[in-house]
């Protein structure tokens, strides 16, 4: 099998049109995958790198909500591809050509582009999601959907059985074909041997190409169907089409399945400070699968120590534990498992523990901020204290279930 051809038949679309409703306040003014993670990455970095590392040079981003700072994204720090050797990536808004709406569900964002299908006539089309955080050659996956001469090929991972229900919960035979499928049950069943572990879709996908067309037609005519691959395409199709799962594996590793869906607040700030270990599970700094993403001209990251009248030592900055991208300038604070974007600025006394800090956020001198988000270009001002009372904190602020707080982008704490 020459995969390098095969995957050349393969046309990817990416899903990136979800509103992130479970991510607000930061999907306000933006779309899911532009969110920042991991200091100067955005999510959508991570999918579309695995693209990139498996060789997948034709692709489709299909956008919606909020899509102005992600389709800027990929037009600036994607468009590497030559359009002369057949490759491309492009973003796809609703383009309404058979229906007068926004799209209902995943399926139906498939069924609204289906000309795109018609016009580039791929073999298969591998559908992605643009808002997890994850390692995969999708190579693997596509060899074995050929291998096992499948019409549809779900990837799965396992989970922690109290994080399934948010998820299509997998059940399948020796031969990893799909004979049951519980989509976010309230009480997802468990691999064998294992009561706490369930094996969960990751939401990536390989159709045949005729077979998709075919179920998303006849889906669009169903009344009673939402309209989504989990909730309605892949029941269906276990029961007439040769549906299989793919075990998902970490490229590089022997068992490494580092896969995150950071789509509630919670989630998103426990990945980001995961990253901020002595060996965090997902490996940025892995040469042999990079990550790419736009770089943004900034100087470099700046670490000094004040002095304040009257002393004869200065203040100094005390890093622990932390990322600290370009721009960043730390005068006299102290950083503690915590993850700095872009041009943060953290002034002379200042304490940040646990603390996500996007683009241009500034904070005064003395401030203490514990356990918490702050989007985009928010001024903190001299004094202030954020995640210390969460009875103070929450007549102000957004609060997680688990207690992080997110102070909106923007927002005047004057």
């Amino acid at each position: 099998m020459n995969l390098k051809n095969e995957m050349k038949d393969t046309l990817c679309i990416l899903m990136a049109g979800g509103k992130g409703e479970r991510l607000y306040p930061l999907t306000k003014a933006r779309a899911k995958p532009s969110v920042r993670f991991g200091g100067k990455y955005r999510i959508v970095d991570f999918t579309l790198s695995n693209c990139l590392n498996s060789d997948i040079r034709r692709i489709f981003v299909l956008t919606q909500y909020r899509s102005l700072s992600l389709d800027r994204h990929i037009r600036l720090g994607w468009s590497i591809f030559n359009h002369e050797l057949g490759e491309f990536i492009e973003c796809v808004p609703p383009q309404q050509r058979n229906v007068d709406r926004w799209y209902r569900g995943t399926a139906d964002s498939i069924y609204q582009n289906i000309y795109i299908l018609q016009r580039e006539r791929p073999k298969r089309v591998l559908i992605l999601s643009g808002d997890h955080v994850y390692k995969m050659d999708y190579n693997d996956m596509l060899a074995f959907h050929i291998e096992n001469n499948a019409e549809l090929t779900v990837a799965g991972v396992e989970a922690p059985r109290s994080e399934a229900k948010a998820f299509g919960v997998i059940g399948c035979d020796d031969d990893y074909r799909i004979i049951d499928w519980e989509e976010k049950p309230s009480n997802p069943k468990t691999i064998p041997g294992d009561p706490n572990t369930s094996f969960v879709s990751m939401g990536v996908y390989i159709f045949n190409t005729d077979t998709l067309v075919k179920n998303v037609i006849a889906d669009a005519k169903n009344k009673n169907s939402s309209h989504d691959f989990g909730k309605d395409i892949v029941p269906r199709m276990i029961e007439s089409n040769k549906v299989m799962v793919h075990s998902f594996k970490e490229p590089g590793t022997q068992g490494g399945r580092y896969w995150r869906d950071i789509g509630t607040l919670d989630a998103y700030w426990a990945a980001n400070i995961d990253l901020c270990s002595a060996s965090p599970q997902c490996n940025l700094y892995d040469e042999s699968w990079p990550i790419r993403t736009y770089q943004i001209q900034t100087p470099p990251a700046k670490i000094v120590q004040v002095k304040t009248k009257g002393q004869s030592r200065g203040s100094k900055s005390q890093i622990v534990n932390s990322i600290l991208s370009g721009g960043c300038l730390v005068n006299g604070a102290e950083i503690k498992s915590s993850i700095l974007s872009h041009n943060v600025t953290v002034e002379n006394g200042s304490s940040l523990d646990e603390v996500v800090a996007l683009d241009g956020v500034r904070v005064g001198g003395g401030a203490k901020i514990r356990k918490a988000i702050i989007d985009q270009d928010v001024v903190i001002p001299p004094g202030f204290i954020i995640g210390y009372d969460h009875e103070l904190d929450s007549g102000r602020f957004s609060i997680s279930p688990e207690g992080v707080v997110v102070v909106p982008q923007g927002m005047s704490l004057e």
